[in-house]
């Protein structure tokens, strides 16, 4: 198997808002877009978001054709995470959780996009 490119898919209610939100603060860029469709890429070596309206009538399986949220994240390693939190909350974005170490070294933020998905940043510390 070759595969060529990666991408995850996200059912939301309001595709443009959370496009908007990951071009903002993340740095994506449309890649192509249609009605009730937007497919986002990233400079770097990351899988490409695409956000589908809730409801579309070609989503398949149409039995499970519900939103994305509860139980999602949407996790990037970063190499700074103080500089990026600070970055992206000072641009007003939702805080849900502010910059916390685990005890295995996982230091961590979390923010909420318009349609509640979660974007969570990662530094891996020693």
């Amino acid at each position: 198997m070759n595969i060529t490119q990666t991408a995850i898919s996200l059912n939301v209610p309001d595709v443009a808002a959370s496009a908007t939100f990951a071009e903002t603060h993340f740095g994506f860029t449309e890649a192509m877009s249609a009605e009730g469709f937007v497919s986002l890429q990233h400079p770097d070596a990351v899988p490409n978001i695409i956000f589908l309206e809730t409801g579309l009538k070609t989503f398949r399986p149409q039995e499970i054709a519900g939103s994305a949220g509860e139980g999602t994240l949407i996790v990037f390693v970063v190499d700074d995470i103080d500089q990026e939190f600070a970055r992206i909350a000072d641009a007003g974005a939702r805080v849900v959780t502010s910059p916390e170490t685990e005890p295995w070294g996982e230091r961590y933020c979390q923010f909420a996009d318009p349609n509640g998905l979660i974007w969570q940043l990662v530094q891996w510390v020693g």
